[in-house]
Parts: C-alpha cells; sequence; structure tokens
C-alpha cells in the first residue's frame, strides 16, 4: 500500500505556475537621483550699517517684490551726519571762493608791482587746497546720504521672504543677518552624480554648456518626499565644477517651474531622467528572476510544459521588468508566480494571469444587515 501512495503522489496533477511571455519592444531606462530643492537666487539680507531696528515692512514668509522696503533703522544719527556733512561742504566752497578771488584779484597786481609774487602763489595754492577741501566735503555728504539710504533695507530681488531673524528693537550692525529671500520660480534642485555616469554623458553636458541645451538632453521629473509626482517637468541647468573625492560625484543642478512656489528650498527630491533607449529589447518581470549563488535564473516553460532553468544576463531595470541581455528569445514562456513549486524538468501546468483573474470567484458582497 505505500508503494501505490508513492505512485499516487508521484503522477498526481502537474502544479499550476502563472507565465508570461519575453515581449521584445522599445524602451526606455530611467535614471533616479536624489536631491534637495534650492532657490533659484538666494540673498542674504544684511543691513549695511548700526543701528536700532524700528520696524519690519513685510510679513514672514510673504513674497516680495525687488526694491520693496523689508526693514527700517533708526535713522536720527545719520540724519545728523549728514547736516553736518551739508555744513562742511559749504565752509569748503566758501574758502574755495575767497581764494579764488584772491587769485583773481592778485594776478593784474603782480604785473603793476603792487602785489608780490610770493602773495599770488600763496593765494594759487590757497586755492588748490580748498579745491581739495570741498571735493572731500562732497565725498563726506555722499557717504552721509548713503548711510541715511541704508536706513531703509530693501529687497535685493524678488522672491519669498524667510522668517526674520532679527526682531524691531535689536541693535543690529552689517554682521547681524536680517532675512533670507529667495528666487523660487524657477526653482533649482541640485543633486550628485557618480563620475562614470558624467564620463557617460560629457558630450551631452559640453553641448549644454555651449549652446544651453543639448540635441539629446533628457527632460526631468520630479518625485516629492510623499512619492507623488510633480506635475512640471524641468530640464538640466548646470554641472559643477569637480569630482569631489570623498564621494566620487560631480553636482548637478536642475531647473524646474514653480509658479505655485508649492517647492522650497531644503525639500527632498527625487530626480528622474531617461537616460538611454533601447530599441527591440527583450523584456520580462522582475519577479521572474531568481538569484542563486551569483546567477540569474529563469524557469522557462516549453511547449511540452516542462520547466528548463536558463541562465541569463540581466540590462538595466525599466519599471518593474528587466531588460535581458543574454539567454532568451521573444516568446518564450517565464514563470512569473509559483516558483517555489517547480524544479528543473517538471511538467507544468501553465496559465496566464489574466486567465488565473478569470477563473478566481468573486468575493461574495457582505450581507445586509
Amino acid at each position: 500500500m505505500d508503494c501505490g501512495k508513492k505512485e499516487t503522489a508521484a503522477t498526481g496533477p502537474a502544479p499550476e505556475v502563472v507565465v508570461a511571455p519575453v515581449e521584445q519592444k522599445d524602451v526606455e531606462i530611467f535614471t533616479d537621483w536624489v536631491g534637495t530643492t534650492t532657490g533659484f537666487v538666494n540673498a542674504q539680507i544684511y543691513p549695511k550699517i548700526q543701528g536700532y531696528l524700528l520696524k519690519q515692512f513685510y510679513k514672514d514668509g510673504s513674497v516680495v517684490a525687488a526694491g520693496e522696503l523689508l526693514f527700517e533703522i533708526d535713522a536720527r544719527q545719520y540724519q545728523a551726519a549728514l547736516d553736518q556733512a551739508k555744513g562742511q561742504l559749504g565752509r569748503a566752497q566758501a574758502a574755495l571762493g575767497k581764494s579764488e578771488l584772491d587769485v583773481a584779484r592778485y594776478t593784474p597786481l603782480v604785473a603793476e608791482g603792487a602785489v608780490s609774487r610770493q602773495e599770488l602763489d600763496d593765494a594759487i595754492q590757497a586755492r588748490a587746497a580748498n579745491r581739495a577741501e570741498v571735493d572731500s566735503a562732497k565725498a563726506g555728504l555722499e557717504n552721509a546720504q548713503l548711510n541715511l539710504a541704508w536706513t531703509k533695507v530693501q529687497a535685493p530681488i524678488g522672491g519669498i521672504a524667510a522668517i526674520a531673524t532679527a526682531q524691531v528693537g535689536d541693535l543690529v550692525s552689517p554682521q547681524t543677518l536680517l532675512t533670507t529671500v529667495s528666487q523660487l520660480e524657477p526653482i533649482k534642485v541640485t543633486f550628485p552624480i557618480s563620475e562614470i555616469e558624467y564620463l557617460k554623458y560629457a558630450k551631452r553636458i559640453r553641448e549644454h554648456q555651449q549652446s544651453g541645451s543639448s540635441t539629446s538632453e533628457p527632460t526631468l521629473s520630479l518625485i516629492l518626499a510623499d512619492g507623488s509626482l510633480y506635475p512640471h517637468l524641468g530640464r538640466f541647468y548646470v554641472t559643477g565644477l569637480e569630482v569631489a573625492q570623498t564621494t566620487g560625484t560631480i553636482t548637478v543642478q536642475g531647473e524646474f517651474p514653480n509658479p505655485e512656489n508649492l517647492l522650497r528650498p531644503g525639500q527632498f527630491a527625487k530626480v528622474r531622467a531617461a537616460t538611454e533607449r533601447i530599441l527591440g529589447a527583450l523584456v520580462i518581470p522582475q519577479r521572474a528572476v531568481s538569484d542563486m549563488q551569483g546567477a540569474s535564473l529563469v524557469a522557462v516553460v516549453d511547449a511540452d510544459n516542462k520547466v528548463t532553468q536558463k541562465r541569463v544576463k540581466l540590462g538595466p531595470q525599466t519599471g518593474s521588468d528587466y531588460v535581458i541581455r543574454e539567454g532568451l528569445t521573444a516568446g518564450d514562456r517565464v514563470v512569473v508566480e509559483g516558483l517555489q513549486k517547480i524544479r528543473n524538468g517538471m511538467v507544468v501546468k501553465p496559465v496566464t494571469a489574466e486567465e488565473r483573474a478569470a477563473a478566481t470567484p468573486a468575493s461574495p458582497a457582505p450581507a445586509a444587515k
């Protein structure tokens, strides 16, 4: 009886497996890089002069225009300095006017002998000195005017203004960071690429640097931290100067439209680009491939429904599929479900995923309470 049981088990029904055909089609190979968003232009706002901060005119985190007033510093001491500079200029101009009159009066008198040559020379020297004093006073006045103007701190660029780091009433100086303004439309995404990738794309990068674009330059997609796809496509903007010795990477920046200001500096972002197109590639699902001691194996079901384990050479991934470099031909049936139930040479019952789904009974609807 035991022998009968063993024979029955050996001649039991063939295990059912799900198979998929090896497809041949043109595919795009995508490469992902991890990046960080940064403002297209980031301006740190420092005051040019020292004084007490009197007022903040913008709302933290709001959009500001270039030239818009952001802060006001106490201007009283700078107004007094300006008034003093005006007085010094007036005195210098008066002294210059007197010396010019002296030169004009002494010049004809020297010819008549009524005034010595030495007196005329002294008047000419005094005139030159007074002219220098006027120039110096004008420079002092201009400096005082600049200092007074700098009590009103304006935005050098348009963009989003950060939360102010200085508060009204603080004594600020040229070393005090008041706030930061970032231009976010467009916005840049900074990400590293490997040295090997840089060499692979060096021709495209050189074309981009020379003409601002490359004939084969791919567009960039952005995947945000929550896994959502950013709705606007970007482009390569600039490549960094050197390869970092510690990481073996070179910095690249992409440029993305940001009309709704959704992207802010410092955000995590995954940059994706179609870096290669393979014509007539053989493609199978990734789940059809198993790894054994470093070898990639695929279970192929032949016309007699017999399983043959084949060693394949994998190419790049494309979505949820693998490109197959060697080992398969178009139309081969590969096992994608049930690999744990089969072995080499076994006869199986192959079904497609569609056939499996059609044969699976639908779950009954829950009874109404």
